[in-house]
C-alpha cells in the first residue's frame, strides 16, 4: 500500500464526497500524480463506509464540507433546473415541429408534461375528495356518554 501525502489524501476525500466511485478516484490519483491505489484504499477515506469507520476527525470534517458543498452547487448546474429543461424541450419541439418529426414532438411534449407533473421525482402527491371532485362530507355525532359506552360495549361484544 502506498504511503500518501496529506495532498493526495485531501484529493481522494473530495472526489468521494463529490460521489465518485473509489474506482474512479483510484483512476485519477493515478492520472494526477502517478502514485498507483486500490479501489479499497480509497475507500477507507470515506466515512459513510465501513471501511471508513476509524478516519480521522479532519478528513470527516473535509468529507462533510465537501459533500455539503457539492450539494449545494447543485442549483448551478443548468441541467438540474426545471426552467432550464423546460427551455431546452421547447427549443427541442420547435426544431422537431418545423421538421415535421410529429412522433419527435409528442414525444417532448409527453417529457415536458412529465417535468411539471414531477414525474421525475420521488415526491407523492395524494389528494383527498368525494365524488366527482366535491370536498369530503364531514358529519360530526354527539352522544352522551352512556350512549357512548353502550356502544363502545356493543362494538368489543362483537369481537
Amino acid at each position: 500500500m502506498a504511503a500518501l501525502t496529506d495532498e493526495v489524501k485531501a484529493f481522494i476525500v473530495r472526489g468521494l464526497a463529490c460521489f465518485e466511485t473509489p474506482t474512479e478516484v483510484a483512476r485519477y490519483v493515478k492520472e494526477e500524480f502517478g502514485i498507483v491505489v486500490t479501489a479499497s484504499q480509497v475507500q477507507a477515506y470515506d466515512p459513510t463506509k465501513r471501511q471508513g469507520r476509524s478516519l480521522s476527525e479532519k478528513w470527516r470534517a473535509t468529507f462533510a464540507a465537501d459533500r455539503a458543498a457539492f450539494r449545494a452547487k447543485v442549483e448551478e448546474i443548468p441541467i438540474a433546473n426545471l426552467a432550464f429543461r423546460l427551455q431546452e424541450l421547447t427549443k427541442l419541439y420547435r426544431k422537431a415541429t418545423s421538421q415535421g418529426n410529429v412522433v419527435a414532438a409528442s414525444s417532448l411534449l409527453e417529457q415536458a408534461a412529465k417535468e411539471v407533473g414531477g414525474a421525475f421525482t420521488n415526491k407523492q402527491r395524494h389528494e383527498v375528495a368525494g365524488p366527482n371532485g366535491a370536498p369530503v362530507a364531514v358529519t360530526q355525532t354527539t352522544m352522551t356518554a352512556e350512549e357512548f359506552d353502550a356502544r363502545a360495549k356493543r362494538l368489543l361484544d362483537a369481537y
